[in-house]
C-alpha cells in the first residue's frame, strides 16, 4: 500500500483559530471537506487524523499536529515511523511570511527560514520533505512584533483574499498528491511566478511557537 502523509501546521485551540499561523490547518481542513473526510483525535500521534483511501489505490493520511507549532516535528515523526515513510513521502502545509498573501510556493529543500514549525520538522526528520508554503506576507506595519503578527487574525480584507484563494490552494494540493512534487512544482511555481514575480523578504527572526 502506497501512503502519503499531508501535515498541516498550526496551533491547537480556539484562541488560535483563523490566525495567520494556522493557515496550514485551514487548507488541510478544506482538503478534508472536499473529499468528505472526518477528523479523529489520536493521542498516540498527538494529532487530529483523517484518512483518504484514494481511487488510485493509494492512501493519503491527513494530520493536524496538536503539539503547538514549535513541536510539530515530534508528532510528524511518530506518524512517519508508524507508516514507515521517508521525508519525500511527507507534504507539509504551512504559512510563509516571505510570500505575499494569496500566493503559494512549492519546494523540497531549504532552511527553516525562521519558521519554528519547519525547524522542528528538520530537527526530527532531517530535510527532504515537501513544503507547500502559503503566503501570509508581508508583515504590516513593518515595525509590528513578528509574534503579534503571525498569531494575529487576518483583517477582514485579508481573510477575504485568503478565502478567495482557498479553492486554488486545495486544487494545488490535490495536484501535488496526484502527480508528485516535480510535476506540481512546474505547474504551481510557474503560475505563481507569472502572477507575482516579486517575493517579500523576511528578516531571520524566529516565528513564535
Amino acid at each position: 500500500m502506497s501512503i502519503v502523509l499531508v501535515a498541516g501546521l498550526g496551533n491547537p485551540g480556539s484562541d488560535y483559530a483563523k490566525t495567520r499561523h494556522n493557515a496550514g490547518f485551514a487548507v488541510v481542513d478544506a482538503l478534508a471537506t472536499r473529499h468528505a473526510l472526518s477528523w479523529k483525535r489520536s493521542s498516540r500521534f498527538e494529532s487530529k487524523i483523517g484518512r483518504w483511501d484514494r481511487a488510485d489505490g493509494r492512501t493519503c493520511v491527513l494530520a493536524k499536529p496538536q503539539t503547538f507549532m514549535n513541536e510539530s516535528g515530534r508528532a510528524v515523526r511518530v506518524l512517519a515511523d508508524f507508516y514507515k515513510l521517508s521525508p519525500a513521502e511527507i507534504i507539509v502545509v504551512y504559512d510563509d511570511l516571505t510570500i505575499k498573501l494569496g500566493r503559494l510556493k512549492l519546494t523540497v529543500r531549504g532552511s527553516a527560514g525562521g519558521h519554528n514549525g519547519v525547524a522542528s520538522l528538520i530537527e526530527h526528520l532531517g530535510g527532504g520533505f515537501v513544503r507547500y508554503r502559503l503566503g501570509i506576507g508581508p508583515k504590516h506595519p513593518p515595525e509590528m512584533d513578528l509574534k503579534d503578527f503571525v498569531l494575529g487574525r487576518f483583517t477582514s480584507e485579508e481573510q477575504t483574499i485568503f478565502d478567495q484563494h482557498l479553492t486554488a490552494y486545495v486544487d494545488g494540493l490535490d495536484l501535488l498528491i496526484a502527480q508528485g512534487p516535480d510535476q506540481a512544482m512546474n505547474k504551481l511555481n510557474r503560475r505563481t511566478d507569472q502572477n507575482d514575480p516579486d517575493q517579500t523578504q523576511l528578516p531571520r527572526d524566529l516565528h513564535p511557537r
